[in-house]
């Protein structure tokens, strides 16, 4: 893979702003913006940047902070879930809070925020409660967005329950979009203030890149992975008038800012903050090393988000607007479905199978093909040509024992699921041969050498095989069509 980006120089620099930023209070309320763990969209479009760069660079501060995550109740009601990983947001908050305590860093609670006596988020609250986690409830502040005086007052912010924290720093973050961050940052800082204490709000920012022009692939690509949000980036009006300088931010941010400045004026009796971006630490247009390998990086994340889009809507998860909204974004680039080298190859090699499903995969610079088989499903069979390619293993070589795979075969049939043998059965088996099986073995061991490929399957990948890909961090696209035998 070839890097574009310089993450070495991006802990420096973003780490000295944060620093920076941190000197300017007795206490920071820092939302975290995106993924707090595993970064992989920011890791996809800009090669070379670590997916968990974000958590390392506060491992520094650990001493010094302490996390709150906040959940919206209108989630929990709806299950909405995490596309990537397919859990729900509930789900999801446990995970980030093992996974935080596992690093050693301060989990201090919980916020459900928006809460309307749901009784799905009750349920959720007794079972937090029950694991030793501490929550917090938060409803609709009162007066929000326009009357500042209720807002700021004991029936507006007032009205939240005050949440100790005991640390300077204190990141607040969320499993996605619309948990109300913001909102809890805020209220903990006109509690601080009514407490004497000197508190200050800043967001740590990755996507929109502000020093990168509007049209930029970058800011583009995450426009792609908003758009069933429908952000828009645009020019931060605010930034211009003041310093004369243009700074990209998204309508969000931009709409809400003079409420924002508004409420921090009055909580705290000063103004630190002229516009949206100047609340962002965001260094990550000052490290890209390599802007052609960028640009190209970020022109396939956007037919990804086009694809993936494409099957939410059959799915019905999602609505036509979203799909074609990213198609917009490919004609401003002058790209189209087809701008990913695996597509064409796996819907010829479909015809070239009569119809028959396919996967192709490019290694390299090799396009790897598998299809459907009577002992396979796609997924099996182009990861196992893809490993004997690497491994440099002869096409008509099997690796798979007769004997290993008729049990998993047999116990399938009893459990009334057929023979067909997914992906992760294909490496069970593969484990197994390889005790026994040297070129197995070395099949095997090549298997970390898929990720960061590129694959496109010829019908929706689902269930098992679409988990089993991704976590083998395979780049997955999918035609939007159904088969019902995987």
């Amino acid at each position: 893979m070839k890097i574009g980006f310089d993450n070495d120089k991006y802990v420096k620099i973003q780490s000295e702003k944060i620093k920076e930023r941190f000197k300017l209070f007795d206490k920071l309320y820092l939302e975290v913006g995106g993924k707090l763990f595993d970064d992989s969209h920011a890791a996809r479009i800009l090669p070379g940047f670590k997916s968990d760069v974000k958590i390392s660079m506060f491992q520094e501060l650990k001493d010094d902070l302490e996390i709150i995550f906040c959940i919206s109740a209108g989630d929990i009601e709806k299950n909405k879930t995490r596309g990537e990983y397919g859990i729900t947001y509930d789900n999801e908050i446990i995970k980030l809070i093992n996974k935080s305590k596992k690093m050693g860093f301060s989990v201090n609670s919980v916020v459900i925020t928006l809460y309307k006596n749901q009784v799905s988020v009750d349920k959720f609250i007794k079972k937090l409660n029950r694991n030793g986690i501490k929550t917090y409830i938060h409803t609709f502040t009162k007066g929000y967005p326009t009357d500042v005086d209720t807002i700021v007052s004991e029936e507006g912010y007032g009205a939240n329950p005050y949440i100790e924290t005991t640390k300077p720093l204190i990141l607040v973050n969320a499993p996605g979009p619309g948990s109300g961050k913001l909102a809890t940052c805020l209220s903990q800082i006109y509690h601080e203030n009514k407490r004497g204490v000197n508190a200050g709000y800043a967001k740590f920012e990755t996507f929109p890149v502000w020093n990168l022009p509007l049209k930029h692939p970058v800011n583009l690509a995450y426009e792609a992975a908003t758009a069933d949000l429908k952000d828009v980036n645009m020019i931060d009006p605010f930034h211009l008038e003041k310093y004369g300088t243009i700074a990209i931010n998204y309508n969000r941010d931009v709409e809400t800012f003079p409420i924002l400045k508004s409420i921090l004026s009055k909580v705290s009796n000063k103004d630190i903050y002229n516009s949206p971006t100047d609340m962002g630490v965001n260094m990550v247009g000052f490290c890209i090393s390599d802007e052609k390998v960028v640009e190209e990086a970020s022109k396939k994340e956007i037919v990804r988000r086009y694809y993936n889009e494409m099957n939410n809507y059959k799915m019905g998860l999602c609505d036509e607007d979203t799909y074609k909204k990213i198609k917009m974004l490919m004609n401003e680039l002058n790209i189209d479905e087809s701008y990913l080298d695996v597509i064409k190859p796996a819907l010829e090699k479909k015809k070239k199978e009569n119809g028959l499903p396919v996967i192709a995969m490019k290694i390299n610079r090799k396009i790897i093909t598998g299809k459907q088989t009577e002992l396979m499903t796609p997924a099996g069979t182009v990861v196992l040509n893809a490993i004997k390619y690497l491994s440099k293993i002869p096409d008509d070589i099997y690796l798979l024992s007769p004997t290993v795979l008729e049990p998993i075969q047999k116990l399938k049939k009893d459990l009334g699921k057929g023979d067909r043998l997914d992906l992760n059965e294909v490496l069970t088996a593969l484990s197994i041969c390889s005790v026994t099986n040297p070129l197995a073995a070395k099949a095997l061991s090549n298997i970390t050498k898929l990720k960061d490929s590129d694959a496109h399957a010829t019908y929706i990948v689902r269930g098992s095989d679409k988990q089993a890909l991704k976590d083998l961090k395979i780049n997955l696209t999918c035609e939007s069509e159904f088969n019902e035998e995987l």
